[in-house]
């Protein structure tokens, strides 16, 4: 883990000089999403007094839903599209492992980062849900960490798969064909029981649907011991299947 830490520095310095260009993705494109549709179309979803939010604002109901759907896009971008390029012929993957690093401290180190911009992102929206009074007060700070293990539930696989690719078409057919089917069917624009029986039992298994009611339930100060455990214990069992899978794929594709 010591030497772990040497590739996450590499990562946090390569991202001192690249911030600039993660603000859109991560933290602007929210933001103007939740401005948007949560104080946008939520004064109609509200005027209609609809029964479907259980007594909630749209404002409230939809917030933590975006919070947790921007960490599973962080963390697929991360562990996906940043792990095929590093992986690749010219990738910083290749240097490393010219180094005494093994194959499974780049990848923990690269996690870590990840880590890293999944926490510092999150805090921004999650400041932004605090000025504008989203949550039960400081509750909605409880929302940080559910936030960071969504996107990681979704980055560790994703880098697990992704350290095996030769270019990034499959990346960007992931993201098309499945997460956007999900970040629609997760529960983050509308609540799950308006689903037909049969697909609201697909849809609430689903990591974001977990994700997006634990942020949820956290944020607004409903959650219970024992839905939080549940849930946390469903994304940190993809957080550990994907660190798993990634010790092998990383070893077979940097030993190649």
């Amino acid at each position: 883990m010591v030497r772990a830490s040497h590739a996450f520095r590499y990562w946090l310095t390569v991202y001192r000089r690249t911030w600039r260009g993660t603000i859109v993705i991560s933290v602007a494109n929210p933001m103007l999403f939740l401005l948007g549709i949560g104080l946008g179309l939520g004064h109609l979803v509200d005027h209609g007094h609809s029964a479907t939010l259980h007594g909630l604002s749209y404002t409230a109901f939809f917030a933590p839903g975006l919070l947790a759907a921007s960490a599973m896009q962080t963390g697929y971008i991360e562990g996906g599209g940043r792990v095929t390029t590093a992986a690749g012929p010219a990738g910083s993957y290749r240097n490393a492992a010219t180094t005494p690093l093994e194959p499974g401290e780049i990848m923990a180190g690269h996690l870590l980062f990840i880590a890293f911009r999944l926490l510092t992102s999150s805090a921004a929206f999650v400041a932004v849900m605090a000025v504008f009074g989203i949550g039960a007060g400081w509750w909605v700070l409880a929302a940080l960490p559910a936030a960071l293990l969504t996107g990681l539930a979704f980055a560790a696989p994703a880098a697990a798969w992704a350290v095996g690719l030769r270019s990034m078409r499959n990346i960007q057919a992931g993201f098309r064909f499945v997460l956007m089917p999900m970040y629609m069917f997760s529960g983050t624009f509308f609540a799950l029981d308006q689903l037909p029986p049969g697909v609201r039992l697909v849809a609430s298994a689903l990591p974001l649907s977990q994700g997006v009611a634990l942020c949820r339930s956290l944020s607004l100060g409903t959650a219970s011991a024992p839905g939080v455990a549940a849930r946390a214990g469903y994304l940190l069992a993809f957080v550990v299947a994907g660190v798993a899978v990634a010790r092998v794929t990383y070893r077979r594709r940097l030993h190649a």
